[in-house]
């Protein structure tokens, strides 16, 4: 029989709010770290990919561990994204709801500062925050963290790379006796460095599902395009899975936010999401792809760190990330709790040999997939050309009398002949402007 939450020493009624919430059998970080956290009094540095569950494995134990009846912040949790802080702070909330008595609150851009002040008024047990906004209200002394007993930081990897310097001032603000909690999917020598000067001597690393990120079910693939060809490519592979959930990163927002234009006049249901965009849109576009109003969102790689949306059944990556823990932590957008998924990366000839070093680094393998050839693309590109003309709104300020003399041109026309002389027009049309490529009839007789 599997273990149980039970047997890891969760009492009885978070055990009941767990089964409340259909969460039943415990993953792999939870079944090592749980027992650890409630048994032992060291400092952790755990190990373990996106998407396995480690948000309850270092939240069920804080909230057996905190005293509810003490007024004081007793636990702070660290995120380097507000999307991934908020969904701390929503699942803490979710676990802590057997016992009213027990307060988490949430510090992050995006809410006034004033009324996380009032906020922090109130009692306070856990705390869960993004490391500027946390600095923010220390400094307006809002919140006392020199005695707080537990610091976590998730995603550690990711918060020392553009947060380093305000995650070692609050190191500095905290003291020794914290019991720290170092959550990561990968150790970069910023994190080794981390251990040796911030943590304690004895330390105790667990690692968990961290064979290769290839043995989580993720497919990885890559494409060589020339750059002209790169959108007509991508446009190829989001039709044939039209109705799927995906992540398509980018690394600007620039970027971004140009693949969100294009994908818009394409008809396709997309978003986009960075750092420039204000918390409420932030909000709303993940809103939208999480309850599949959106299928495709387009992001930077800090904006997304946020992102634990179930059935997202590919990422992409139109341009190659720079380092191996963000391809980790792109791919992991996929394939979560067990579920199947494709990381695709679209690359350019000169990139290519850089694939070694990632199958090198990361312990996984890259398959090559050819693009869609040119017949494919035109093909796929009359089919968005359609879709168009069918997603258009009419254009109610054409009057009626002129409406009526192109009536009369079409006006023996069959439904069928019409879509045929439309469709060969077209045809015609890209024969012109696209030399070299197929003509009307080879793409006809597709």
């Amino acid at each position: 029989m599997p273990l149980q939450f039970s047997d890891l020493g969760i009492h009885k009624e978070l055990q009941a709010r767990l089964v409340d919430l259909e969460i039943s059998v415990p993953t792999e970080v939870q079944k090592k770290v749980i027992p650890f956290l409630l048994e032992k009094k060291k400092d952790l540095v755990a190990l373990a990919k996106t998407g396995t569950g480690k948000t309850a494995a270092f939240g069920l134990p804080l909230l057996q561990l905190i005293n509810h009846e003490e007024n004081s912040v007793q636990a702070v949790i660290m995120s380097p994204t507000r999307e991934l802080g908020q969904q701390i702070q929503a699942n803490l909330t979710l676990f802590a709801s057997y016992n009213p008595e027990i307060a988490v609150v949430g510090l992050f851009g995006g809410a006034t500062l004033k009324s996380q002040v009032e906020a922090l008024k109130r009692t306070t047990h856990i705390v869960v925050a993004t490391p500027g906004r946390l600095i923010d209200l220390i400094e307006r002394k809002a919140i006392d963290i020199t005695n707080i007993s537990y610091l976590v930081l998730d995603e550690a990897d990711e918060m020392m790379g553009a947060l380093h310097s305000e995650v070692e001032t609050i190191f500095k603000e905290i003291p020794k006796t914290t019991r720290t909690l170092l959550f990561t999917a990968t150790m970069p020598g910023v994190i080794k460095q981390l251990v040796q000067n911030y943590l304690s001597k004895n330390a105790v690393t667990i690692e968990a599902d961290m064979a290769t990120i290839g043995h989580q079910g993720i497919l990885h693939q890559y494409t060589v395009v020339e750059p002209i060809e790169k959108l007509d490519v991508l446009l190829h592979f989001l039709y044939a899975r039209e109705g799927q959930k995906g992540i398509i990163f980018c690394k600007t927002k620039a970027a971004v936010n140009k693949l969100g234009k294009n994908l818009a006049k394409n008809k396709f249901s997309s978003g986009t999401i960075h750092g420039s965009l204000t918390q409420g849109i932030r909000d709303r576009v993940m809103g939208q792809f999480r309850e599949g109003h959106v299928d495709v969102l387009v992001a930077t790689d800090l904006a997304a760190r946020g992102i634990d949306v179930k059935e997202v059944s590919y990422v992409i990556n139109y341009h190659l990330p720079d380092t191996y823990e963000a391809y980790v932590h792109r791919s992991g957008r996929t394939a979560r709790a067990g579920a199947k998924g494709l990381s695709l990366t679209v690359l350019q000839k000169e990139e290519v040999a850089g694939i070694a070093d990632f199958e090198n680094e990361l312990g996984i393998k890259f398959k090559e997939v050819k693009k869609a050839d040119s017949g494919s693309i035109e093909e796929n590109n009359t089919l968005l050309w359609a879709r168009k003309i069918f997603k258009t709104k009419p254009n109610r300020a054409v009057s009626n009398d002129f409406k009526s003399k192109v009536k009369t041109i079409f006006h023996h026309l069959t439904k069928e002949e019409l879509i045929e002389k439309v469709l060969a027009n077209h045809l015609n049309h890209l024969a012109q402007t696209n030399s070299g490529k197929s003509t009307p009839e080879e793409l006809t007789k597709k």
